[in-house]
């Protein structure tokens, strides 16, 4: 890794752990993964420095996370499948029913509830039409790919001309959720509830949180290495043709 001249997306793939870097001075790392990370300070306004600094304060022996690079794509489109577009169908009816809660409930007093709830909705109905389209284009063509890599045999081509096609899709289609997210941290605070929330305001803002944080894990996965091995692959069909 050479945190000066990677793609940052390249640096998060490689150890998972510098996420939390990114994250903490708001330098996105999986829908903006395509940047250096001069290139992402010069953005903000920051010194790169600093960034490179607590960088190099990583334990250099620490066994760092999953090593997904190392993964066939299959296993890692089951992955992604079983575990995040999971999780966003067992979280989003809890949320949406809490935010609707607190419309009821304290929308009177903070109205800046009902945008929460509004981009929250957006998302929710979003996201269920995206995962599906990666469920039955997507990642059956990925299967497909390595199927016909280990058995050495030929690769149909796909209704959707090349994989590039969809991938891009994806790839604007989690631009658009990242943006929505940023819309809904800056309107929550950073999801840090009012004096006067209860406990329902709590665990919804908490949840919402959780909610970005698994949806950054997931974006990652899909753009910074699922996405760019199959693209790799299918090249890889092509010559041998």
């Amino acid at each position: 890794m050479n945190a000066k001249t990677d793609f940052i997306g390249n640096i998060v793939a490689e150890d998972f752990r510098t996420a939390a870097i990114f994250k903490r001075h708001g330098i996105d790392f999986c829908c903006k993964g395509g940047r250096t990370i001069e290139e992402a300070c010069s953005t903000k306004k920051m010194d790169p420095e600093k960034i490179y600094e607590e960088l190099e304060t990583l334990p250099k022996n620490e066994a760092a996370t999953i090593d997904f690079n190392s993964w066939p794509l299959d296993l890692l489109a089951d992955y992604i499948e079983k575990t995040h577009h999971r999780y966003v169908e067992e979280k989003t009816q809890v949320l949406q029913a809490f935010l609707k809660k607190l419309c009821t409930v304290h929308g009177e007093r903070h109205p800046e509830l009902f945008e929460i709830n509004a981009l929250f909705n957006e998302s929710a109905h979003d996201l269920a039409a995206h995962m599906k389209k990666e469920e039955l284009i997507l990642f059956p063509f990925v299967r497909n790919m390595m199927k016909a890599k280990i058995s050495g045999g030929s690769l149909s081509q796909p209704v959707f001309g090349t994989v590039e096609n969809p991938v891009n899709m994806m790839q604007h289609e989690h631009t658009v959720e990242g943006d929505r997210f940023r819309k809904i941290a800056e309107i929550t605070n950073e999801y840090q509830p009012p004096a006067d929330a209860c406990n329902t305001y709590k665990v919804a803002f908490a949840m919402l949180q959780d909610f970005e944080n698994d949806l950054h894990k997931h974006i990652h996965l899909e753009n910074n290495i699922l996405f760019p091995r199959a693209i790799q692959l299918e090249k890889e069909f092509s010559v041998k043709a």
